[in-house]
């Protein structure tokens, strides 16, 4: 397992605003055992989509990176790390739009959903 406490250009950079939003879903879990994971899964309409989600698990190959002194692990699996290297995940909240949202230097183009790429 690769830790690194440094945001780096060849991991997954999460802004503050995004690591303060993550800090506070996992406080109204209770939990400060779980991760947020970053995968690339097949799917949506451009062919491949993004998938953010709450883990405990620790899997071969998983890169983890720290944020907020800590307190946020961003974990990306093997497969998905090449897709993302460089890309950034923020938060939003306006009234046309609220959540996270990646900006990847990897992607060829995305749906117009923004929910896909390739």
């Amino acid at each position: 397992m690769t830790e690194t406490t440094t945001e780096t250009a060849t991991g997954v950079v999460l802004t503050d605003p995004a690591a303060e939003k993550v800090k506070a879903l996992l406080s109204q879990e209770g939990r400060d055992d779980l991760a947020l994971r970053v995968a690339v899964q097949p799917g949506g309409c451009s062919g491949l989509r993004y998938q953010l989600f709450f883990d405990e698990r620790s899997l071969d190959g998983d890169a983890v990176q720290e944020y907020a002194d800590g307190t946020v692990k961003v974990v990306v699996d093997r497969m998905s790390v090449p897709y993302l290297a460089g890309a950034t995940i923020d938060f939003v909240d306006t009234i046309e739009k609220q959540g996270f949202t990646i900006d990847n230097p990897n992607a060829g183009g995305s749906c117009a959903c923004g929910e896909s790429f390739h």
